[in-house]
């Protein structure tokens, strides 16, 4: 029953326009906004506490504003599992920091891609393995159908998959050693006993230790990818930029150069993520 609920899933999400999917996904997100007391109470407090915006109005907006974003971020990923590899390049309006790829390879070290939840996280990956190998890191869900969906999904072109475990990171040391290249979300909350506490737009999260780790025993270029959604319809804006390696020697730099990150476009931040969670009960 599950296969067949999945077939038909993918059938409708795999011929609906991007621009349908988007407005779809403004409803989608208000639904869930309102909804979802739990998701609704990150956001505001997330946002609120980032203290990105002093006035009330500009923080309603703010607020208001990713609320929509939010929306479509859960209507683009489905609609990316879905869908052929091909009409996913086709969203992709223009690539910026290629030139930080070639010099990346020349290097013959690997690279680490860092893919916070920002925009469209997701079509970076599809963007990138559908060139060259690529072994993204990810936390399985609890359903199993979604479960199934986003490993369908996900490994398109030369991506694979490697769950949050010591099989996974054995898997990324490989595909690094090799030269080629991994995903990670760098923002995801860290398991227990595989991160620190750090300051996060002034609060403190448990922050991964793994990337750090990853860069000093391989040598692999460091580099932070965001796919920047554009207006209705329009696709997206692929950035790649390579960071320094001191940038992420620990965990507090890590976060400083996420946060840099997510001021070049706040409203498309995932603020309904629960990045601080554990802290109260640690205090």
């Amino acid at each position: 029953m599950n296969r067949i609920f999945l077939n038909i899933f993918k059938a409708l999400f795999s011929c609906i326009p991007l621009a349908i999917i988007q407005l779809l996904g403004i409803l989608i997100g208000y639904v869930f906004h309102f909804i979802n007391k739990k998701s609704k109470f990150l956001l505001v407090q997330n946002l609120t506490f980032s203290n990105l915006y002093q006035n009330k109005n500009d923080l309603s907006e703010a607020i208001n504003k990713n609320i929509s974003e939010t929306g479509k971020t859960i209507m683009e990923s489905f609609a990316i599992w879905a869908s052929k590899e091909r009409r996913i390049l086709n969203w992709v309006n223009e690539i910026k920091g290629l030139s930080e790829i070639e010099k990346a390879h020349s290097k013959k070290k690997g690279i680490i891609f860092l893919t916070p939840h920002l925009g469209c996280y997701e079509i970076t990956s599809i963007y990138y393995g559908s060139k060259y190998p690529l072994t993204i890191l990810y936390r399985p869900p609890r359903q199993k159908w979604l479960e199934r969906l986003i490993k369908e999904g996900r490994q398109k072109g030369l991506n694979v998959l490697a769950p949050t475990n010591k099989m996974g990171i054995k898997k990324i040391l490989t595909a690094l050693k090799k030269g080629e290249a991994v995903g990670i979300l760098p923002d995801q909350a860290a398991n227990k006993g595989e991160g620190e506490w750090a300051d996060f737009f002034g609060r403190p999260a448990y922050t991964m230790i793994l990337v750090s780790k990853l860069a000093k025993k391989t040598g692999a270029t460091v580099i932070m990818a965001f796919g920047e959604r554009l207006s209705i319809g329009k696709g997206f804006d692929i950035h790649f930029k390579t960071l320094p390696s001191n940038d992420i020697s620990s965990p507090r730099k890590l976060n400083k150069v996420l946060e840099n990150e997510i001021r070049f476009s706040p409203t498309q931040y995932l603020w309904n993520y629960d990045k601080h969670k554990g802290y109260e009960e640690k205090k």
